[in-house]
């Protein structure tokens, strides 16, 4: 039982008032599984901001949540293992009680202290002088990534100030608590699990199984309530020797992860967590949509310029993570983390507020030539395959990639019937340039000479505005170029369009 947050200007502050309160204490597991289980069974949302692992991933986790197990999050990078392990952490009370005394370095528990100062403090002394505080559920899970990681930082060590102060060797004053002896009642998670060293591995044996903490091997034992969450990446994690046996043989079960399956779920990440606040929905009507913005500026600036994102553009985003996770020339078992499409994303957003600022114009609309600007942030993202047999550099990779993006993308949304009249025009000596800093105006000036073969373009993303009509003359040029049907000439940042 929790207390209430009703009463929480008045938790108990005594072992006494404690008591009375009628709180009952739970292993940490069982306090999961119970708080898991109420709001599986009121249809609470569980797992707030996780997209498109509903028929997946959740139910697998939910069933481990279930047989109260340890967890291993085993999946690519930028599949949301670390936010998966956070949420597990959603599932704890909002507040615990533990004894109130400052040589007690762990969080003991009033019912069962595991402490022998908390043992003595409980048995000892008037339940009325047993102070007692709150632990939030924010500071019971705590996080560590394995790389560098030694034993004394999860597990502990000797204190040698305590020696020198004249404390026995075998007593628990001598000993400097790590990380886990120190979220006792609480959730421990180890990113990236097969990069920890073998002897930290090794002292996970019995926390796991015994849930018992040994140090240096001293007769100083702690009977440790924790639950331990791991992540991996399959590649390591099932390379032989990167996690010894005996540690797999007791996580108690493994959740599977992927990214999205779908496009449209990869753009829906996006909207999520680029802060779609500053960014006016394409699907509103443009005046609506900019005026929202307008008079509700972000407090942070009052120049916050708006954006219109045609959805082609977010698709477009999307689509270059997955061509990059299909590609030959990149490695597949380092996988494409989601954070490239969010990076891209930003980027693109950030060179259409440039144009539009310097241009002023509103809103900002972004267009093929503002991914121009999105190899700083991919670049270092790819891992390459190395074991191919291209001579391609990174630069070259993603120049493909986007070109794949486009292709895809552009066959989906324009009808293979009216192209050849948009291509005749180049044909007859039509040449069109376009660049991420030319104003709108510059292209509803090139199409005007020829504005009925130019209406299928517009179907792409309806408007009269002129900032959206140019990203659309952009992604169908862009689309033509990627499906031979015509060339371009590229000089200074600007693209030069032509049969």
């Amino acid at each position: 039982m929790s207390i209430p947050e009703a009463s929480a200007g008045h938790r108990p502050r005594t072992l006494a008032e404690l008591r009375r309160s009628g709180w009952t204490s739970r292993p940490v597991k069982q306090e999961l599984y119970d708080n898991f289980l109420t709001r599986l069974q009121a249809g609470e949302e569980l797992y707030p901001g996780i997209i498109g692992y509903d028929d997946t991933v959740l139910p697998e986790l939910n069933i481990a949540l279930l047989a109260q197990h340890d967890l291993l999050f085993l999946g690519e990078k930028g599949q949301a293992k670390s936010r998966l392990m956070r949420l597990v952490g959603s599932f704890l009370d909002e507040w615990t009680p533990y004894i109130d005394d400052p040589k007690i370095l762990l969080h003991d528990d009033p019912y069962r202290p595991i402490t022998k100062r908390g043992q003595i403090l409980v048995q000892t002394s008037p339940p009325e002088d047993v102070p007692i505080a709150w632990w939030s559920r924010e500071q019971r899970y705590a996080e560590r990534l394995a790389p560098g990681t030694k034993f004394a930082d999860i597990i502990g060590e000797i204190d040698p100030a305590q020696l020198a102060a004249g404390v026995s060797m075998g007593a628990e004053e001598a000993l400097h608590f790590g990380l886990i002896p120190r979220m006792h009642r609480g959730i421990f998670a180890m990113n990236e699990l097969p990069e920890l060293d073998e002897l930290v591995q090794v002292g996970l044996f019995n926390i796991l199984e015994e849930r018992d903490v040994q140090i240096r091997g001293y007769p100083v034992k702690f009977d440790i309530d924790v639950v331990i969450l791991f992540s991996a990446n399959p590649a390591t994690y099932n390379r032989s020797g990167k996690v010894i046996p005996q540690l797999k043989d007791r996580i108690g079960s493994i959740i599977h992860t992927h990214y999205p399956l779908e496009r449209e779920l990869g753009v829906r990440i996006l909207e999520q967590e680029v802060d779609v606040k500053q960014h006016a929905d394409h699907r509103l009507p443009l005046t609506e949509a900019a005026g929202e913005l307008a008079e509700n500026p972000k407090s942070e600036g009052r120049n916050l310029q708006p954006v219109v994102v045609p959805y082609f553009m977010k698709e477009l985003i999307e689509e270059i993570s997955r061509a990059a996770r299909q590609s030959k020339y990149i490695d597949h078992e380092s996988g494409v983390s989601a954070r490239l499409s969010l990076a891209n994303y930003r980027t693109m957003i950030a060179s259409a507020r440039q144009r539009a600022a310097v241009l002023g114009e509103t809103p900002a609309v972004p267009r093929i030539s503002d991914l121009g600007h999105i190899y700083a942030s991919s670049l270092g993202k790819l891992e390459l395959d190395l074991m191919g047999t291209h001579q391609m550099g990174e630069r070259q990779v993603l120049d493909a990639v986007i070109a794949e993006a486009i292709s895809t993308v552009f066959a989906e949304y324009v009808d293979k019937h009216g192209l050849a009249e948009i291509a005749q025009i180049f044909s007859e000596g039509v040449k069109i340039e376009v660049g991420d800093m030319l104003p709108s105006s510059h292209y509803e000036s090139l199409i005007s000479r020829v504005p009925p073969i130019w209406d299928k373009a517009f179907e792409v993303n309806a408007s009269e505005d002129p900032a959206v009509r140019a990203s659309c003359i952009e992604f169908v040029l862009a689309g033509l170029y990627a499906t031979d049907k015509i060339s371009r000439s590229q000089k200074h940042g600007r693209i030069v369009y032509e049969l």
